[in-house]
């Protein structure tokens, strides 16, 4: 029976690492997109995802067996729940690197507007936040799903400040209206990127040290709040 569970949970692990590489090629691709302005890089990323999405139904299915059949407890139950969310997080990465690349299509003619703003450098942050993130739970590297979470706040500050820029010129010049829409929701799905990286690193260290650490600067700034 031990040896049965060993083999499910090595099949489980090695298929979420194949989701997470494919995940990762995927956000790669899109990003490259967005600092070339190569459009043609964009193709393919849309039917690419469907393989992500077979990843994802194939991993909760192995979840459910897993969990139906062997009914893990402590570090092995912690392991099936960090994989769930963290499959979760990952599909959603797949997704949003096929929005991404969808407004990169639509704001390839105003190349300036993006060049002359932080995206780009936004963008990498949140690029290198999903790498580290994968790669911290691939390695169970606790240092690195750490240094993913104190990432988090640059790329939340580098959001707002676009978004105030992006509107002063939006307000200045009528034609940039459509396309600084489109890039708002660009930065958006640029910092819900970072955000599912964030969950990605929390995941991880719950599995490893069975900490809940999910909305805990929150909850403290609450908790301080209301005393």
């Amino acid at each position: 029976m031990q040896e049965h569970f060993q083999k499910e949970i090595d099949n489980l692990k090695s298929n979420l690492i194949k989701m997470a590489s494919l995940v990762d090629e995927q956000v790669e691709r899109a990003f490259k997109a967005l600092e070339t302005g190569d459009i043609e890089l964009c193709k393919g990323i849309k039917a690419k995802d469907l393989e992500i999405d077979a990843y994802d139904n194939l991993i909760l299915t192995e979840c459910e067996n897993i969990l139906a059949l062997f009914q893990p407890v402590a570090s092995d139950l912690r392991f099936i729940m960090s994989t769930l969310l963290i499959n979760n997080q990952l599909e959603r990465c797949g997704d949003i690197a096929v929005n991404i690349a969808q407004r990169v299509r639509k704001t390839s003619d105003h190349r300036s507007v993006i060049l002359e703003s932080e995206i780009r450098e936004m963008g990498k942050h949140s690029r290198q936040m999903v790498k580290d993130a994968i790669d911290s739970f691939v390695n169970q590297n606790i240092e690195l799903a750490e240094k993913v979470l104190e990432t988090e706040e640059t790329v939340d500050k580098l959001n707002k400040s676009i978004f105030k820029s992006l509107i002063v010129q939006m307000q200045t010049d009528s034609a940039l209206v459509e396309p600084g829409a489109h890039l708002i929701v660009l930065t958006r799905h640029i910092e819900r990127l970072a955000d599912h990286a964030t969950n990605i690193a929390e995941d991880l260290i719950f599995y490893i040290k069975a900490e809940i650490i999910a909305h805990k600067k929150k909850l403290e700034r609450y908790n301080e709040e209301t005393k």
